[in-house]
């Protein structure tokens, strides 16, 4: 009785979803320094958005809070265990104003991207896609906004938006308006120009023999293939925008501290301080201003190197050794010069090569016996070899039939009736007392066939 078969149902595989594909593809992309520097910006930028989100649960105090049990917190208190960044001139404690600060600078850079990329994405379609007048009018305005001084242009519309306004609503909403006018043209311009481009596919033009809409060729056939550089900009963005918010906020067009924390506004009310030896409470914003906008500013480097096709190609060019059958990869290992089937070949055989009938002919410099009338290639060309004749490619002597002897390389060798003849300087002396003049002729000596490494000649 034989055993009953066990039989096992296959088990599904779940694949990973596409963005965890990508993100895993992404890091494996990157190597040495630049994971480093990418893996620094991802960590900055994730204390950076904790620090936002659960900024009312890590903060000890509020972001205007002055007193506790009725006492109050003082007058630029350097730091200690009750204030660990110290107090400000308005007895507001400066770690939590930092910790809320996040929280604000969070809020500006999403809805100024968000806005941005709402307006500067489709005005950069319909401008590369439609083209005639629009496109010269929409250019024109574009032009006129990214030419203008970037933070004299944010603190015109946020005097226009505010309308004097600094509440915590009306101020956030005035400076992420005040900075989209800034990025709306960045956007139109990388997006318009690669519209451009990409309507003269052959996938668009067939889109439109198919009678697809306007709308539909736009955000379904070119939208996809104009924002592979998005990535980066919004990265890099998000670092002039923290700029700038804190640019308002110095220059007090920001807003107002007892409405919201903001680290460019409690920059401004500490340099009266910092010049009498007070310098907390310029130190700890300004270094939170520094960190998050070091963090985006390598994580956008970063992106660009791995996602520009250009900087990829230059960083993964394998070099190539002359002259040698080891080839140096992409990632600096030496690989295994590999056969016309596939297997690999043995370095210790130099120059080795196999004839058509198993018999080996060498290609740098040593003799090797050649298949009747095989083709053999010395220098770029093909010869045929009478049977048993010796090929040397690289100015060696060999035999010829009747072995006699003919030099390759400008040395002496004798025909059959014992004259010398050369091969590539002189001429020699034929049987009858001619000469004979290898380069690019050909003479009968004694009836042979003698073939001229160089020129192909006949001797």
């Amino acid at each position: 009785m034989t055993a009953p078969e066990l039989v096992t149902e296959p088990t599904a595989v779940l694949a990973p979803s596409r963005r965890g594909r990508f993100g895993l593809r992404l890091f494996s992309m990157t190597a040495g320094m630049q994971r480093v520097t990418l893996i620094l910006g991802l960590v900055l930028i994730a204390g950076f958005l904790f620090v936002a989100l659960f900024a009312p649960l890590l903060a000890p105090y509020g972001l205007a809070q002055t007193t506790e049990n009725g006492v109050g917190f003082g007058q630029y208190q350097p730091p200690s265990a009750q204030h660990w960044f110290g107090t400000t001139v308005a007895q507001e404690d400066v770690f939590s104003r930092v910790l809320y600060g996040a929280r604000t600078a969070l809020w500006v850079i999403v809805v100024s991207l968000v806005l941005s990329l709402f307006v500067g994405v489709p005005l950069g379609l319909v401008s590369g896609y439609v083209g005639r007048w629009l496109d010269r009018v929409l250019v024109t305005v574009m032009d006129a906004l990214y030419a203008f001084p970037t933070l004299l242009l944010a603190i015109v519309v946020s005097i226009v938006v505010s309308g004097g306004e600094s509440s915590g609503f009306g101020g956030v909403l005035s400076a992420a308006v005040a900075i989209t006018t800034i990025f709306v043209p960045q956007y139109f311009r990388v997006v318009r120009n690669a519209t451009v481009a990409v309507k003269q596919e052959p996938y668009v033009d067939a889109a439109r023999v198919t009678g697809a809409s306007t709308v539909r060729i736009l955000f379904r056939h070119i939208l996809a293939n104009v924002t592979q550089s998005l990535p980066v900009i919004v990265t890099l963005n998000g670092a002039e925008a923290i700029l700038t918010l804190a640019g308002l906020g110095f220059l007090g067009f920001g807003i107002e501290s007892t409405q919201a924390a903001e680290w460019g506004f409690d920059l401004n009310k500490s340099l009266a301080a910092v010049s009498n030896g007070i310098w907390w409470t310029a130190v700890f914003p300004g270094t939170a201003i520094v960190l998050v906008v070091l963090g985006m500013t390598l994580v956008g480097e970063s992106l660009n190197e791995v996602l520009n096709p250009l900087l990829r190609t230059r960083r993964t060019a394998a070099p190539v050794a002359v002259g040698s059958d080891v080839v140096v990869g992409a990632t600096g290992e030496p690989e295994m010069p590999v056969a016309e089937d596939g297997s690999d070949v043995d370095p210790a055989v130099d120059g080795a090569l196999s004839a058509p009938d198993g018999r080996s002919v060498e290609s740098d410099g040593g003799a090797g016996s050649a298949p009747d009338s095989a083709p053999v290639r010395s220098d770029g060309g093909t010869e045929s070899v009478p049977e048993g004749v010796s090929v040397v490619p690289d100015g060696d002597a060999g035999s010829v039939p009747g072995h006699d002897l003919v030099g390759s390389d400008g040395d002496a060798g004798h025909a059959p009736d014992g004259d010398p003849v050369e091969a590539d300087e002189g001429a020699g002396a034929a049987p009858d007392g001619d000469p004979v003049v290898p380069k690019g002729s050909a003479e009968q000596v004694a009836g042979d066939n003698v073939s001229s490494r160089r020129e192909g000649g006949h001797a």
